[in-house]
């Protein structure tokens, strides 16, 4: 299983971020649990969606220590550096298609609600938060990032794409900047568009009352995929986190798994 989680590859990527921990040397300390088996762990709670009081004993890993674990990683970043240097893995073989961006949202309910949360407009007003993911024209996801389920798409697009990181590229400078950008009605206002194109992107954002969406779904359709991809990992299908770092943690971490998918299959 731990092959399957967290194969060679990408535990090559994964290992110079995590932080050391020291044993404790006093009181007769245990051994240091293996990074690499809490981890594998962390990603199986991720993909399953289970509890983490229900992690198998298999891991060798106990279930305090992982999530103490998990906490301390996320407090430092290590999510977004992973993604940020897997994204790098794609740029430096070419494999980003930077022609075109595509944005959208999801909202899915909080059973414990918690920060960034909010009563959700398509959930009969309960507790909910909201995926924000910016992809690629292929679908990699470049940026995500969640919020209340009452907030409104348009308010998440400025800080997508000023989270988008430096990429590294197969020749020059490193990149952050698609040629066009693409959203729905949710993100039709002349402030955004003219935002966008100061940026020096052209701007495809459908218009209220004008633009049907199945002109734009020709090129969106991408987006709605990358986003069945990042609920494809159970965890994300109902948020149970009441911190929205550790649930915005699962989320980034499930983003980078993505791409990496992606830079093993064109590894093959």
């Amino acid at each position: 299983m731990s092959k399957r989680l967290a194969p060679e590859g990408l535990w090559e990527l994964v290992e110079p971020l995590l932080p050391e921990f020291a044993p404790r040397t006093q009181g007769g300390g245990r051994a240091p649990v293996d990074q690499r088996a809490v981890f594998t762990a962390v990603v199986y709670v991720l993909a399953s969606g289970c509890a983490w009081r229900m992690l198998p004993p298999t891991f060798g890993v106990s279930v305090p220590t992982a999530h103490r674990r998990f906490t301390a990683w996320t407090k430092t970043g290590v999510w977004r550096r992973l993604h940020r240097a897997v994204l790098d893995e794609l740029g430096s073989q070419g494999l980003i298609d930077w022609s075109r961006a595509v944005v959208d949202a999801a909202s899915i309910r909080a059973k414990k609600g918690g920060d960034m949360t909010g009563p959700s407009p398509v959930d009969r007003g309960k507790a909910g938060s909201k995926l924000h993911v910016l992809s690629d024209r292929a679908g990699i996801p470049l940026a995500v990032a969640i919020s209340a389920a009452n907030t409104n798409d348009a308010e998440a697009l400025r800080p997508l794409v000023r989270a988008i990181p430096p990429v590294r590229s197969r020749r020059g400078p490193r990149r952050r900047r698609p040629g066009k950008l693409h959203a729905d009605k949710a993100y039709d206002t002349a402030e955004l568009r003219l935002w966008v194109r100061r940026r020096g992107m052209v701007v495809r954002i459908a218009r209220k009352g004008i633009e049907s969406s199945e002109r734009l779904g020709r090129h969106r359709w991408v987006i709605e995929r990358s986003i069945s991809w990042l609920t494809g990992y159970h965890r994300l299908n109902i948020r149970y986190e009441r911190k929205g770092i550790h649930f915005c943690a699962f989320l980034t971490l499930a983003a980078a798994l993505i791409c990496y998918k992606k830079l093993a299959k064109a590894r093959v």
